[in-house]
């Protein structure tokens, strides 16, 4: 778990002085140029549609995680702005509040609690 929180932790950190530096050099106006690319029909534009689709994947699993509450239909439009560093700082709290505990890490204390209970 310990290498797992590492992992996190550099991701998080990459991606934070990566785009430091981009928005300092091109501005925060990305949507333009992630729909251009898309347009484009080309390997950019593929990985921004499968990029895209994975932070839809990851809304809806943080929306259920959370049983679609105000919080939890929240997070996922934080994680569409934010993508893998949000993501991963998101988890970071998750494993510390759950004690590293991935069953209520994936599912949520109330999920997680059923499951152990019916076993």
């Amino acid at each position: 778990m310990t290498l797992f929180r590492l992992l996190l932790v550099v991701i998080a950190l990459t991606l934070a002085l990566y785009t430091a530096v981009v928005v300092g050099t091109h501005g925060l106006n990305y949507l333009p140029v992630y729909l251009r690319d898309i347009m484009a029909m080309g390997w950019p534009g593929q990985f921004n549609l499968d990029f895209g689709f994975m932070l839809l994947l990851a809304g809806l699993w943080l929306a259920w995680r959370h049983d679609f509450s105000a919080g939890g239909l929240l997070l996922p439009v934080i994680i569409s702005v934010t993508g893998a560093m949000g993501m991963a700082v998101y988890l970071l709290v998750m494993l510390s509040q759950t004690r590293g505990d991935l069953a209520a890490v994936l599912l949520g204390q109330r999920r997680a609690a059923a499951l152990r209970s019916t076993s």
